[in-house]
C-alpha cells in the first residue's frame, strides 16, 4: 500500500474515532479505548496493539483530526506510559499475552506509568546503578532504591532496571523489568520540589518480588532495552504539538492576547524570535516523523530534547518579565505538598518554576551534547577509566 493511500486510511479511521466517539462528550478513557481499537495510538504499532503498522510519521495524520476535534494529548495524560513504556512493551516483552495484557490499560490511562532508572548513587552514570534483583525460582527478589521516580506515586506500573551479576561489567549485567507498584516491598515517598508540588518520589525495594515473566530483554541485557526506553523518553520530550502555536509557546501568546497593557517593543521582539523558534522545533519535529519508519527512534531523539528543553526555560522566562511583578505572586505553597492529579499543570508562575528541571530529566543537557558528539559526529568519547572493569570492584563514593 503506498504512503498516501496509508494516509488516507489513517485519517479515515480517525474521522470514524471521533464521530463516534465525540471527545467533547464521552469519557476520556472510553475515548482512548477507541483510539486504541482503532489502531491510532501508535500508528507503526502492529495491528491489534494499538497499530496499524504503517510508518511511524503518519501519527501527526491521525494527531491533527483527534486533537482538532478536542480529544486529549494522551502522551500528557500517561507521560511515562506513552513516551516510554509502550515502545519498549512493544519491542521487549516476552510474549504477546503480556503486550495485550498491559498496552491497552496503558493506552486508556487506567494504568498510570512510571520509570525507575536514577538512583541516589547513580545519576548521570545510569549503570552506576546498585539496585540488586536475585533470582529465586520463577521470580527476581528486588532490594535497593530510586529516585526522582515521576509519578511514582500514582503509577500502576514501573520501569525498573536492575543488577544481576556484579561480577560482569556496569553495563552487562544490568536487567530489565517492569514491577507492581502496588506490590508488597514497594515503599513510594514524594519529593517536595521547588513549586510546591511532589510530583516525583523515592522509591525504596525490601524484597519486592517480580516474576519472570515480566522481564523485557534477555538477562544481563538491561543496557540495550534501556536504550529503547531512553531514546524514546528523549523523542517524546523533544516532541512539539503537532499544530502551529501549540506547546508552551502558546503560553506565552496566550499572555501576550490578554495583557495589552503590558506590551513593549522589546517584548514583542523576544517573543517573536521564540515563536520562530518554536516553530522551527515543531517542523523539524514534523519532518522528522514523516521521514521515520516503523522502527525507533535513534540518538538524533536528543536533538529535540536538547533544542526543547532549553526553549521551554526562555519562554517561561519572557512569561515572568512579560508579567513583572506579577509573576512574583505564586500561592503553590501550603501546609505540605500536593500530590493530585494535576502535578504538571498549574498557572504561569509554577510552569517557570517547573521549567527549571527541564535541562535535568531525561538526561541533562551536557549528556545530551556527548550523544550527539559521540554518536552522531563522531567525536571522541569521554575518558572512562572503569571501562571493562566488574561492578563490584568499581571504585564508589
Amino acid at each position: 500500500m503506498s504512503n498516501d493511500a496509508d494516509a488516507e486510511r489513517v485519517a479515515e479511521l480517525a474521522r470514524g474515532v471521533v464521530a463516534e466517539h465525540d471527545p467533547k462528550t464521552v469519557p476520556v478513557q472510553e475515548y482512548l479505548a477507541a483510539v486504541y481499537d482503532a489502531g491510532l495510538a501508535w500508528v507503526h504499532f502492529p495491528e491489534g496493539l494499538g497499530g496499524l503498522g504503517v510508518s511511524r510519521g503518519l501519527q501527526a495524520v491521525a494527531d491533527r483530526i483527534l486533537q482538532g476535534a478536542g480529544g486529549p494529548v494522551a502522551l500528557g495524560l500517561n507521560p511515562m506510559g506513552f513516551g516510554m513504556a509502550a515502545p519498549t512493551i512493544r519491542e521487549h516483552a516476552q510474549t504477546e499475552d503480556v503486550k495485550h495484557q498491559w498496552l491497552r490499560p496503558l493506552a486508556t490511562t487506567e494504568d498510570l506509568w512510571c520509570q525507575l532508572f536514577s538512583e541516589p548513587g547513580a545519576g548521570s552514570d545510569l549503570a552506576g546503578l546498585a539496585t540488586s534483583a536475585v533470582k529465586d525460582g520463577d521470580d527476581w527478589v528486588i532490594n535497593g532504591q530510586k529516585v526522582w521516580t515521576s509519578l511514582a506515586h500514582r503509577a500502576r506500573w514501573g520501569l525498573l532496571l536492575a543488577r544481576t551479576d556484579p561480577d560482569q561489567a556496569k553495563h552487562k549485567d544490568l536487567t530489565y523489568f517492569v514491577i507492581d507498584m502496588h506490590g508488597p516491598g514497594v515503599e513510594t515517598r514524594p519529593l517536595r520540589q521547588l513549586t510546591g508540588q511532589a510530583e516525583f518520589n523515592e522509591v525504596y525495594f525490601t524484597d519486592a518480588r517480580i516474576p519472570d515473566a515480566h522481564r523485557l530483554g534477555a538477562v544481563g541485557n538491561g543496557w540495550n532495552v534501556a536504550m529503547t526506553t531512553l531514546m524514546n523518553e528523549r523523542t517524546a520530550l523533544g516532541g512539539s504539538g503537532s499544530r502551529r502555536g501549540a506547546g508552551t509557546i502558546a503560553d506565552a501568546t496566550g499572555l501576550w492576547a490578554s495583557r495589552p497593557e503590558n506590551r513593549t517593543p522589546v517584548l514583542r521582539d523576544r517573543l517573536t524570535q521564540l515563536w520562530l523558534k518554536s516553530e522551527a522545533q515543531r517542523l523539524t519535529s514534523e519532518r522528522s516523523r514523516a521521514a521515520a519508519t516503523v522502527g525507533g527512534p535513534g540518538p538524533e531523539g536528543s536533538i529535540g530534547k536538547l533544542v526543547g528543553a532549553e526553549l521551554n526555560q526562555h519562554i517561561y522566562q519572557w512569561c515572568m518579565d512579560f508579567l513583572g511583578p506579577e509573576g512574583l505572586l505564586y500561592h503553590g505553597y501550603g501546609d505540605g505538598p500536593r500530590t493530585g492529579d494535576k502535578d504538571w499543570q498549574g498557572p504561569i508562575q509554577q510552569r517557570f518554576l517547573r521549567s527549571r528541571a527541564n535541562t535535568i530529566e531525561g538526561g541533562t543537557s551536557e549528556v545530551m551534547r556527548n550523544i550527539l558528539g559521540e554518536r552522531i559526529l563522531g567525536l571522541p568519547g569521554d575518558l572512562r577509566a572503569d571501562s571493562g572493569m566488574a561492578w563490584k570492584d568499581v571504585p564508589r563514593g
